[in-house]
C-alpha cells in the first residue's frame, strides 16, 4: 500500500543519534560495540527500531577492539563514520598526539546536529589530562561543548532513574568552591534548571531543593554564612521568578529518601556533595546530561578505565543508559 505525502509528513521519524567514541586508548571504543550488539537483542523495548544510530569511530581501531572482545562488527545495526586517528592507538596507552582526534569527534558531532543530521549526540568518555598536556585548554567535555555552541552557562546533570542531581560547581578544588558560589549564578543555574525539565523532561511545575554549602546549611550562622548571605537570597530571587525553589537545605537531609521524593531535582553546590549519593543509588546505569546546551548530549557516568580496555571486561551499562535517555529526551522533543 501507497503512503500518501500526507500520511508520510505525520510518520515521525526515528531519531538519529550520534556516539562519539572518546579517548582511543580507553574502553569507549568496545563500549559502542557492545550497545550497538545489545541493541539487536534488545527486541522487548524494541529499541533497534526506534533509533539510527552512528558511531564516530576511526574504522581500524573499532574493528581491532571489537574483534578483541568477540563482536563481529559487521552483524551489527550501527553506521560507522570513519574519522582517522592521528596516529595508531594502543589499548591502555595514553598518547597525546591523539588528542586532536578526540576533539575532532566532539566537533563534528556538533557540527552535524546543527547541520540536521543528527538529533543528539552521546559521548563516550575522555582523558581530559592528555587533551590538557596536548595545549588545548579543557576541563571536560560540559565546558567544550558550552564553548563550540556559544552557550554561556552549562550545568552538569546526573541522572538515575528519577533521581536527578545537577551541580553549582564542577572540577574545582574545594577551597576555591566559596567564592565560585554567587547569588547571581545560583539564579541563572535555577533558571536553567527550571527551563531543560520543563523542555526535555516534560514537567510542568519542576520542584528543585537546594543544597546548603557547609554542614548542617551553616546551622544559621555558626557554620558559615555562604547560606545566609548567598544561597537562601538566590532562593528567593529565583521564587519571586516563578522557581519552585527551596532551601537551603543540608545536604544530609536533601538526599533522605522521604525527602528526595519531593522534588523533581536537587542543586549541589559542589561535585563531591552530590554524585556520591547518585553513583552510589545508581553506579553503572547513571547519566550525564548538560543542560543549558541548545542541543541534547547524554553521557557516561564514569572515565577511561585504560586498565580495562580491549579485555572485555568493561560494563558498558552507562552507556547504554545514556543512549536510551537520548531517544527518550529527543522523543519527548
Amino acid at each position: 500500500m501507497s503512503t500518501s505525502r500526507a500520511e508520510a509528513q505525520q510518520t515521525p521519524s526515528r531519531p538519529r543519534i550520534v556516539i562519539t567514541s572518546g579517548e582511543p586508548a580507553g574502553i569507549g571504543p568496545e563500549l559502542c560495540a557492545q550497545v550497538a550488539q545489545s541493541l539487536t537483542k534488545d527486541l522487548a523495548n524494541d529499541v533497534e527500531g526506534r533509533i539510527d544510530l552512528t558511531c564516530l569511530v576511526d574504522r581500524g581501531l573499532f574493528e581491532a577492539r571489537s574483534s578483541a572482545i568477540g563482536i563481529e562488527t559487521d552483524k551489527l545495526p550501527m553506521t560507522i563514520e570513519h574519522r582517522p586517528l592521528s596516529v595508531p592507538s594502543q589499548a591502555g596507552e595514553l598518547d597525546v598526539r591523539n588528542a586532536g582526534y578526540v576533539l575532532g569527534l566532539l566537533d563534528t558531532a556538533v557540527d552535524g546536529i546543527r547541520a540536521g543530521r543528527f538529533d543528539a549526540m552521546v559521548t563516550a568518555p575522555v582523558q581530559k589530562s592528555v587533551i590538557a598536556e596536548s595545549g588545548v585548554p579543557f576541563s571536560g567535555h560540559t565546558e567544550y561543548l558550552a564553548e563550540r555552541t556559544g552557550s554561556p552557562l552549562p550545568i552538569m546533570m546526573l541522572v538515575a532513574d528519577s533521581l536527578r542531581v545537577a551541580l553549582a560547581t564542577t572540577h574545582l578544588p574545594l577551597r576555591r568552591v566559596p567564592e565560585a558560589i554567587t547569588r547571581r549564578k545560583i539564579v541563572d543555574i535555577l533558571t536553567v534548571m527550571h527551563a531543560d525539565l520543563r523542555r526535555l523532561w516534560k514537567i510542568a511545575h519542576p520542584r528543585i531543593a537546594v543544597c546548603g554549602l557547609n554542614p548542617h546549611a551553616g546551622e544559621h550562622g555558626l557554620l558559615g554564612d555562604e547560606e545566609i548571605q548567598t544561597i537562601a537570597p538566590a532562593i528567593q530571587e529565583a521564587k519571586d521568578l516563578g522557581i519552585n525553589a527551596y532551601g537551603p537545605i543540608p545536604a544530609d537531609t536533601a538526599f533522605v529518601p522521604r525527602e528526595m521524593a519531593q522534588y523533581d531535582a536537587i542543586l549541589a553546590m559542589y561535585h563531591d556533595q552530590g554524585l556520591p549519593v547518585l553513583k552510589h543509588a545508581g553506579f553503572g546505569a547513571a547519566v550525564n546530561v548538560t543542560l543549558g546546551l541548545p542541543i541534547i548530549r547524554t553521557s557516561v557516568d564514569h572515565g577511561t578505565a585504560l586498565s580495562m580496555a580491549g579485555s572485555g571486561r568493561a560494563d558498558s551499562g552507562s552507556l547504554s543508559a545514556a543512549l536510551e535517555l537520548a531517544v527518550r529526551l529527543v522523543e519527548r522533543r
